[in-house]
């Protein structure tokens, strides 16, 4: 009898296995657009639809974020969220739901200021389960990916169209967690991934990780969501959701009523695109 994975994400993605479908991770900034609705938000997306929760880190200079991720980043901000908050925000999260893993996606500049160590106890004691820190090259690792690992908080590495092929099994050596390929060149929200070359780029990084790979940026509609669920083992959601809470604002920039029943919503239909996407290509194939 094998034995049960250690962590969430372990289990997330070995119960996504024996279901026979793909997972979906959510993208959202912790306080956008303010700390009532967020907080709605959050605790919301489990039932919605979510399998993993990847939670941004408000910060002044998210380089890699497009438009619509720096905004909500400068709305939150705005709106009183900080590091210490957000890992206050995970730990409440953590009284009700203890099966959802959460990820915390940000920059390193953040956690230098809190204190790695520091942050690494407060991260692991609220509930943090993986970290995505952008500007973190490998090269690097013994900054915050290998104390990270040390801890029992899985460091979850970027790869990219653009990331040679020598490079890339020195990257997925030092993964774990899950493998996060970012299917377009640029800044996050931008443009939308070919399914086809999502495939191909998948199949290549499975022969060097037995890491599941979740597929991001360029990911607005449940059809798209499918698309990536039929190849990958999870498809992310970020820009998107971030774009619903943006619309549903005033011109004073506050919550319209029923906005975090609308970002659920979508949540919801990209959901059922993830996990209906296999069977219909079961059925399109005949078996």
């Amino acid at each position: 009898m094998s034995r049960k994975p250690e962590t969430r994400l372990g289990r997330r993605f070995a119960d996504l296995r024996a279901e026979g479908r793909a997972g979906l991770v959510t993208f959202l900034t912790a306080g956008d657009p303010d700390l009532k609705t967020a907080w709605e938000i959050l605790k919301g997306l489990p039932a919605a639809g979510a399998d993993v929760i990847e939670l941004g880190v408000p910060f002044s200079d998210p380089m890699a974020d497009g438009p619509a991720i720096q905004a909500s980043s400068l709305r939150a901000l705005k709106s009183g969220a900080t590091l210490k908050k957000t890992l206050a925000t995970v730990a409440r999260f953590r009284e009700a739901d203890d099966a959802t893993p959460i990820v915390l996606m940000g920059y390193f500049n953040p956690i230098y200021s809190y204190g790695v160590n520091k942050f690494l106890k407060d991260a692991k004691r609220a509930g943090v389960d993986g970290l995505i820190v952008v500007d973190t090259p490998i090269e690097e690792e013994d900054e915050l990916a290998k104390p990270a690992r040390a801890v029992g908080i899985d460091f979850i590495q970027l790869v990219a169209p653009t990331t040679a092929d020598a490079r890339l099994p020195k990257v997925l050596g030092r993964a774990s967690g899950f493998v996060y390929y970012v299917s377009i060149t640029g800044i996050t929200g931008t443009r939308s991934a070919n399914a086809g070359d999502v495939a191909k780029a998948v199949k290549s990084i499975r022969r060097h990780t037995q890491l599941p790979v979740a597929v991001g940026f360029g990911i607005r509609t449940p059809k798209q969501a499918a698309e990536i669920a039929r190849v990958a083992d999870a498809a992310v959601v970020g820009s998107a959701l971030v774009s619903v809470i943006a619309k549903g604002l005033s011109p004073k920039g506050r919550a319209k009523p029923g906005l975090a029943k609308k970002v659920l919503g979508l949540v919801s239909g990209l959901g059922r695109g993830v996990r209906g996407a296999r069977k219909t290509a079961r059925k399109r194939a005949g078996t």
